[in-house]
């Protein structure tokens, strides 16, 4: 659910990084005034967690589309809200600059849809109401459920509702809404299974991390380093080698963009801000899309099928074997550096936030 700046006017594009620096300013007071010693080190490694999880997009039966996870209740449900939206906030920036994994224009919208809506309607409204101060395997896999696909369903109806303010694009909005919101309610579903799949893990091994999330009651002494290695792991194993394995199939919002259009990307603007954006982000991003930079030569190369075509059929195979094998180690370079830079961020914000807490 990653929007492209070509989906969005300069004007919402601006006004919804506002609305997200806004909410990143507010949540980080709040962390500062929290004394629990144990959002620092959980907030990196659940970034990182984050960020190899959402590389992994899986296919919804009977559609054609794929989807990945959003993560945002898990991060709230361990984390706590605001602590949450932060490490949200990390992750997709991560993902934008470096991996060129939604837009830069869009990198607002990116984090109020995926940040906003489980942090603060999904996980205090539902997840919380549900589960209460006495979490049980049952609560948590009816909240977990309940609380991924609405924030989700919130989540899909936020990209619409800004891309057709945008009024740049060709996709209109009774069409545009009937095509996300279904397609995200089987996500939501998948988002569901694995969130209450990764919350039950914790309260089996450190049910005190999730009552300190929900505020049952005061920070405590206690260990979360079983925590830490066993995210750590997942995190490699998935970013490193699972990610192999993800869908090819586009995802939700590029298979709805498609039906409406008949194509799964909308062309961006040539000019103005759009251009100056996309130029500093292939710049920046050193791994787009997750994958090796192609070179120009390459790149030119694709330009001629019939050349290709005449190439022994040996030569062929082989020279499609050498692309696997670099696709394969693009994405377990991505998965692993990525979760790294992930986790420095999302540890480095929490220990400055930290750092200023002490000395206030």
């Amino acid at each position: 659910m990653h929007m492209a700046d070509a989906l969005l006017s300069p004007a919402v594009g601006v006004s919804m990084w506002a609305a997200s620096a806004g909410t990143i300013a507010y949540c980080s007071k709040k962390v500062r005034e929290e004394n629990n010693d144990a959002t620092v080190p959980l907030m990196g490694v659940m970034a990182a967690f984050i960020f190899a999880a959402q590389m992994i997009n899986f296919t919804i039966p009977a559609t054609g589309s794929s989807g990945h996870l959003g993560g945002g209740l898990i991060l709230s449900i361990l984390l706590g809200p605001y602590a949450a939206f932060l490490s949200i906030a990390s992750v997709l920036s991560v993902q934008a600059l470096f991996f060129a994994d939604g837009g830069l224009l869009a990198l607002g919208c990116n984090i109020f849809n995926l940040g906003i809506f489980p942090a603060f309607i999904a996980y205090p409204l539902i997840y919380s109401k549900i589960v209460g101060s006495s979490p049980t395997p049952g609560k948590i896999a009816v909240g977990s459920m309940i609380g991924a696909v609405v924030g989700l369903q919130l989540g899909a109806f936020g990209v619409v509702l800004e891309t057709v303010a945008s009024g740049i694009s060709s996709l209109p909005f009774k069409t545009f809404v009937t095509l996300m919101q279904p397609i995200h309610l089987g996500i939501g579903i998948v988002e569901g299974l694995v969130t209450a799949s990764v919350v039950s893990f914790v309260y089996k091994a450190r049910p005190e991390i999730l009552q300190n999330a929900i505020g049952s009651k005061p920070a405590g002494n206690f260990s979360i380093r079983p925590i830490i290695i066993g995210f750590v792991a997942v995190t490699v194993l998935t970013g490193g080698y699972i990610s192999w394995f993800a869908s090819e199939h586009p995802d939700g919002l590029e298979w709805s963009i498609e039906k409406v259009t008949g194509k799964g990307e909308i062309e961006g603007q040539k000019a103005g801000l759009h251009s100056a954006l996309a130029t500093l982000q292939e710049k920046l991003a050193f791994l787009p899309d997750y994958s090796f930079k192609k070179p120009e030569a390459a790149k030119k190369d694709e330009l001629k099928p019939a050349e290709a075509a005449v190439s022994h059929n040996a030569t062929r195979v082989k020279e499609e074997s050498r692309q696997e094998d670099e696709s394969k180690l693009g994405t377990t370079l991505s998965g692993i550096v990525g979760g790294f830079i992930t986790l420095a961020f999302a540890f480095l914000l929490g220990f400055i936030l930290k750092k200023r807490q002490h000395i206030a």
